[in-house]
C-alpha cells in the first residue's frame, strides 16, 4: 500500500527545513490556547465575543489538522511550496480571528509575527519575503477594517494616531524578527555546511596517507602472480625459435616484468620503512615544514623556511618531534599556498619553539588581506578573492581559510592575522601552540 505524500517540487525549491509534524503540534497548540482564550474573555471576563464567528476561524484550523494528520506521513519533510502555503494559512486564519476581535486594537496582533518568524528560520529568502509582505498587507487591512474590540461595557476608542502606531509597531517587528530570525538561521546553515566540507577535507586526507599501506600490501600480494608470468615467459623464449615472429612480443613481456617487479620492490620497501622506521611518522618541526612548502615553490615565488630556538640563553630545549597528522599538514599547506598565491616575489615561514610554545609565522609580500574581510576571516564563505576567480569549491567559495582554522583549532592552536607594517606591504599569518599540547594532541 503505497503512503499519500505532498507532491514533490523541483530540486531548487528543495530548501525548507519544515517537518510535517512541527506544523501539526504547532498549530493544535495555536488552536488550543486560542480556543482558551475566546472561552476565558467570555465566560470569565464577560467580553461580548462573537463565538460563532471566532470557532469557524478555529474549525477550520482544526480541520486542516485533522486532513493532514491522517492523509500524509507526520515524519514527511515539507518543500519549499507546501510549507509556505501551511504558512500562509495560519497567517489568515489568525487574520480572521482578529478580523472579528477588534483588528488592530487587538494586543493578540502581535501573533501575526509567529509565521513569518517560522518562514525565516526554514524557507528561502524569498519566501520569508513574500510571507512578510502579505503580513505587511494583512496589517494593513486589519487597521483599516475590523469589528469592534470586546469589551465589557462601552468599547474604548482609540485615537487614529494610537492605531498607526500599533500599525507601525507591528510592521517593525515583522521586518526586524524576519531579518533577525533569517540571518541567524543562515548563518547556522553555513556553519555546519562548512563543518562538513571540513570533515570531508580531512577525511580525504587520511585516505591519501592510507594508500602507502595499501600499496605495500598490494605489493605483498602481486608479487606471486607476477614471479609465475615472469617465469612462464622465460620458458617460451626459450621454447620459441630465435627467428620466430612473436619472440619480440615475448622478450618485450620479460622487459615489462621486470620493470613491474622493481616498482613492486620498491613499494614493498616503502612499506617495511613505515612500518619499522617512526621518522617516518614523526619528523622534526623543520622537516615538517619542508615537506609542506616543497610541492609549492615555483620559479615565480621563493618560499624560504627558518626554524629556531627563542629559549632564553643557556636553556636551550630540542626542536620539537611532530607527527605527520594529515590535518595539520593541510592545514598549514592551505595558508602558504594562499600566501604563495598573493605574493609578489617572496613567501617567509618563520617557526620558532621553546619550552613552552611552537609558533609558525607565514608572511608574503602581496598586496595582504582587504580590510573589508580581514576582520572576518575564518568564518564561512569568507574569501579575499574576487569571486569571478574562483577555481574550485573550497577556495572560489572561501572554505580553505576556514577549514584550515578549523582543524588548526582541533590541535590546539590559536591563530592570528594581520597585514604588514607599512611601507612594507603584504599579509601575516601566526599560527601558536602550546608545546605540550601540540604533541599530546597530534
Amino acid at each position: 500500500m503505497d503512503i499519500p505524500r505532498f507532491p514533490a517540487d523541483s530540486p531548487r525549491s528543495q530548501a525548507s527545513r519544515l517537518r510535517l509534524r512541527t506544523t501539526i503540534r504547532h498549530r493544535w497548540f495555536a488552536v488550543a490556547g486560542q480556543t482558551g482564550t475566546i472561552l476565558l474573555l467570555y465566560y470569565g471576563f464577560e467580553f461580548p465575543v462573537p463565538l460563532v464567528a471566532c470557532f469557524v476561524f478555529i474549525l477550520l484550523s482544526a480541520t486542516l489538522n485533522l486532513v493532514l494528520s491522517l492523509s500524509f506521513p507526520r515524519s514527511q519533510l515539507l518543500s519549499t511550496r507546501y510549507s509556505a502555503a501551511l504558512l500562509c494559512f495560519d497567517m489568515l486564519q489568525l487574520t480572521g480571528l482578529l478580523l472579528v476581535t477588534g483588528g488592530i486594537e487587538n494586543p493578540f496582533i502581535f501573533l501575526l509575527i509567529v509565521p513569518v518568524a517560522v518562514s525565516a528560520s526554514t524557507q528561502r529568502l524569498r519566501v520569508t519575503v513574500l510571507l512578510a509582505a502579505l503580513t505587511v498587507v494583512l496589517a494593513t487591512i486589519l487597521a483599516i477594517w475590523h469589528w469592534p474590540l470586546p469589551w465589557a461595557g462601552e468599547p474604548p476608542v482609540l485615537p487614529p494616531d494610537y492605531q498607526v502606531g500599533l500599525w507601525a509597531a507591528v510592521v517593525s517587528c515583522i521586518v526586524f524578527m524576519a531579518v533577525y530570525a533569517w540571518r541567524i538561521e543562515q548563518e547556522a546553515r553555513e556553519m555546519s555546511q562548512a563543518l562538513s566540507a571540513t570533515e570531508m577535507v580531512l577525511a580525504r586526507e587520511t585516505r591519501l596517507t592510507a594508500l602507502d599501506g595499501l600499496a605495500a600490501a598490494a605489493a605483498h600480494q602481486l608479487g606471486t602472480p607476477l614471479s609465475t608470468i615472469t617465469l612462464v615467459a622465460r620458458e617460451l623464449e626459450r621454447e620459441i625459435p630465435k627467428d620466430a615472429p612473436i619472440r619480440e612480443d615475448i622478450e618485450l613481456l620479460q622487459t615489462q616484468a621486470a620493470r613491474c617487479r622493481d616498482i613492486l620492490s620498491q613499494l614493498s620497501r616503502a612499506g617495511r620503512e613505515e612500518e619499522q622506521d617512526e621518522i617516518f611518522s614523526q619528523m622534526r618541526l623543520r622537516h615538517l615544514l619542508e615537506e609542506v612548502v616543497a610541492p609549492l615553490r615555483t620559479p615565480e615565488t621563493d618560499i624560504i623556511v627558518t626554524v629556531k630556538d627563542t629559549s632564553p640563553q643557556g636553556k636551550t630545549v630540542a626542536e620539537p618531534i611532530i607527527l605527520r597528522n594529515p590535518g595539520l599538514m593541510h592545514s598549514i599547506e592551505n595558508l602558504i599556498d594562499n600566501a604563495a598565491e598573493f605574493a609578489n616575489t617572496c613567501v617567509t615561514v618563520d617557526a620558532s619553539y621553546n619550552a613552552e610554545e611552537v609558533k609558525v609565522r607565514i608572511r608574503d609580500d602581496g598586496p595582504g588581506f582587504h580590510p573589508t574581510v580581514i576582520n572576518r576571516l575564518g568564518e564561512p564563505y569568507v574569501t579575499n578573492r574576487p569571486r569571478d576567480e574562483a577555481e574550485d569549491e573550497e577556495h572560489g567559495m572561501g572554505l580553505g581559510f576556514f577549514i584550515a582554522k578549523t582543524l588548526l583549532e582541533r590541535s590546539g592552536a590559536s591563530i592570528s592575522i594581520a597585514n604588514r607594517t607599512a611601507p612594507e606591504t603584504g599579509a601575516i599569518v601566526e599560527i601558536s601552540w602550546p608545546r605540550d599540547r601540540l604533541a599530546a594532541s597530534l
